[in-house]
């Protein structure tokens, strides 16, 4: 058996609750991990609340995950018990990392970046794997272009700034005055407050924008880029149909989903090993501490990351 935080209905945090459950088992192709940290995502409240993606419960929540091999299953030759790993697995599906064990297929994880700590590792899957397809798969970003990123303290933000500086590209940030110091220091050029400043009205031209913000964050945006660029959109609104001038333009505004994904978690663990990544893990919260972590979340405003610690 193990501890795992569950639920039965949809609701607010009130629905959660840590149970014993049955402890998974691979399964051909997947290993066992335990679990030493794992990240909470903006995801998580959304599943938790509406079903997001997974669905009806009962469920465990959770994806980021940073752990040690526990056990293997039948075929697994990447891995060995005690291996560190940290991955992403089974996005959009149901991962289950806010537990004392998860399973999964293991080319679903990579070997943990020796210059993070399992808590760090936990704050990379999602996050990272979102920016680095977002910026590199998705838009080719490319040394000498430019790149805007919205809420660049953020989760997914942080790290897509150093990402970004990491290819060689202009980076403009967006962020609220009293997080500039943090993003300067991430490697941003140029920090914007979005609160005293019209962003349209101080960048022009990017070959990239990247937002994950609701509203017309995306609409504005376009108007930004320069003909042939692209917006990595990674909030699911808005469709090409409703931005004409990017049609016309040549702009790409494909909605982007976030996939597990070796290659890029290995990608990700090689620029943490070398200095050019590093995670903020802004709270937290042993696993008991779920309801708290929850609320953390959804209060909003977080620099970096909250990630979970399961003894």
């Amino acid at each position: 058996m193990m501890r795992a935080v569950t639920q039965t209905a949809l609701g607010g945090p009130e629905v959660l609750a840590l149970k014993e459950v049955e402890r998974p088992e691979p399964y051909y192709g997947e290993i066992q991990v335990r679990v030493r940290a794992a990240g909470v995502n903006p995801v998580d409240p959304a599943a938790r609340e509406i079903g997001l993606y997974i669905g009806q419960p009962p469920f465990i929540l959770g994806w980021d995950v940073s752990g040690v091999v526990e056990k293997v299953g039948i075929g697994v030759t990447r891995f060995k018990p005690g291996d560190e790993v940290f991955g992403m697995p089974r996005f959009p599906h149901q991962a289950g990392t806010h537990a004392e064990f998860v399973t999964a297929p293991s080319r679903q994880f990579a070997r943990k970046p020796a210059a993070l700590s399992h808590l760090e590792a936990a704050g990379l899957p999602l996050c990272g794997l979102t920016a680095w397809q977002a910026l590199v798969d998705n838009a080719g970003l490319a040394a000498g272009q430019s790149v805007l990123i919205h809420a660049a303290a953020g989760g997914i933000g942080h790290l897509a700034v150093q990402i970004a500086k990491a290819r060689g590209a202009h980076v403009i940030a967006t962020a609220s005055a009293g997080k500039h110091d943090f993003v300067r220091a991430l490697g941003a050029d140029e920090v914007i407050d979005y609160r005293a400043v019209d962003f349209t009205e101080a960048v022009a031209d990017v070959d990239v924008a990247l937002t994950t913000l609701a509203g017309d964050y995306a609409a504005r945006s376009v108007s930004v880029i320069r003909d042939g660029g692209v917006l990595a959109q990674l909030y699911y609104s808005l469709r090409d149909a409703e931005f004409p001038e990017a049609v016309a333009r040549g702009i790409r505004t494909d909605f982007m989903l976030v996939e597990p994904d070796e290659i890029g978690l290995k990608a990700l663990a090689a620029l943490a090993d070398e200095g050019k990544l590093k995670v903020h893990v802004s709270q937290t919260f042993p696993l008991e501490d779920f309801v708290k972590a929850h609320e953390a979340m959804e209060s909003g405003g977080a620099i970096g990351k909250i990630v979970l610690t399961v003894d």
